[in-house]
């Protein structure tokens, strides 16, 4: 449930009745906007009485909360979260742009690609060091190598960085190179590296299973925020259809339903979705004018000899041009970047 105060409600109010709820033994969680003060309530509600908590001062009313996922509700969090990696931030009035290899594969291929994100207008540069591949056999990453790479990236072109982790130790790896963590769409449920996520101290983007809702998706976002993590980025990748024209399908849809649902940030990953290079630039664009808060890109200097998903990734030119023509698209939705 959700405590909601009157507005200008006094600080001693909202102080007397956290010390209630955490007096027994549940979680009280504060938002305060700029209309509008609620405290969240986590834990088993069967403690509380509500005609107790509607006698405390300032209380306007209380709302319950239906669904599964708490911390991640709009219901608990009506502002939009604002989220902060390296030098830049993901949220409303900007939009954030990710570019960068599918896989880290030299040193000299990343800073080359990192030059060119920046250059074309990325905000952060995405490079896997750790790939959980469909095949056994295929190019599974550098790992800490690459990370090791990712940190020269960014210090030479002041980019922030972020890394797809698959595993509790390379979340102890990656936390020493790079700026934000990416949960893959593969380990979405996976529930204890999401708990480590949390626990990691980094900003997580967390993609959305290939077959998940978005209720099961935000449920898995709330692992990592129960964790002590507010800082949680959900990103649309396309999921499973029997379509079989591109990779995979993509859920437009769910940047609108996630605006109602959810304060959290969203990004758009046309490249995973559509599997294609040809397709990358009007799913970009439709994202962009879905109100979308930012999109990961796949760039590469040779996508006909990348490692991994050459298909889906832009070459430089290609970047360049789509960056010069979300700007109409940016400005259609009050976005800068």
């Amino acid at each position: 449930m959700i405590i909601v105060m009157k507005p200008n409600a006094a600080d001693e109010s909202i102080h007397s009745i956290i010390q209630y709820i955490e007096g027994n033994g549940l979680q009280a969680h504060l938002s305060k906007g700029t209309e509008v003060t609620i405290i969240g309530i986590v834990g088993d509600k069967s403690k509380l009485a509500a005609e107790n908590i509607m006698s405390f001062k300032d209380v306007h009313k209380i709302v319950p909360v239906t669904e599964s996922y708490k911390l991640s509700n709009k219901q608990f969090h009506p502002e939009p979260t604002t989220v902060k990696v390296g030098n830049t931030t993901i949220g409303p009035g900007t939009l954030t742009i990710m570019a960068g290899p599918c896989a880290v594969e030299t040193r000299e291929q990343l800073l080359s690609i990192a030059h060119a994100a920046k250059q074309g207008g990325a905000n952060i540069l995405r490079g896997g060091a750790y790939k959980p591949r469909t095949s056994p056999y295929a190019f599974q990453g550098l790992e800490e190598e690459g990370l090791a790479f990712m940190k020269i990236a960014q210090e030479e072109t002041g980019l922030a960085t972020i890394c797809e982790v698959v595993s509790h130790e390379a979340i102890n790896a990656a936390v020493k190179y790079v700026d934000m963590i990416q949960i893959g769409a593969r380990n979405m449920q996976n529930f204890y590296l999401l708990k480590e996520a949390g626990r990691s101290g980094l900003p997580v983007l967390l993609k959305r299973g290939l077959c998940a809702t978005i209720d099961e998706w935000l449920n898995a976002a709330e692992y990592i925020i129960a964790e002590g993590n507010p800082n949680v980025v959900l990103c649309e990748r396309g999921i499973r259809t029997y379509e079989t024209a591109t990779r995979n399908t993509l859920d437009l849809s769910a940047v609108p339903v996630l605006k109602e649902k959810t304060h959290l940030p969203i990004i758009v990953d046309p490249s995973h979705s559509t599997g294609s290079y040809r397709y990358v630039p009007s799913m970009a664009k439709a994202a962009v004018a879905c109100d979308a808060d930012g999109l990961m890109i796949e760039i590469h200097n040779d996508p006909a000899n990348a490692l991994s998903d050459g298909p889906q990734s832009l070459t430089f030119k290609k970047f360049y041009k789509l960056c010069e023509e979300l700007h109409p698209f940016a400005q259609l939705v009050g976005r800068k970047f």
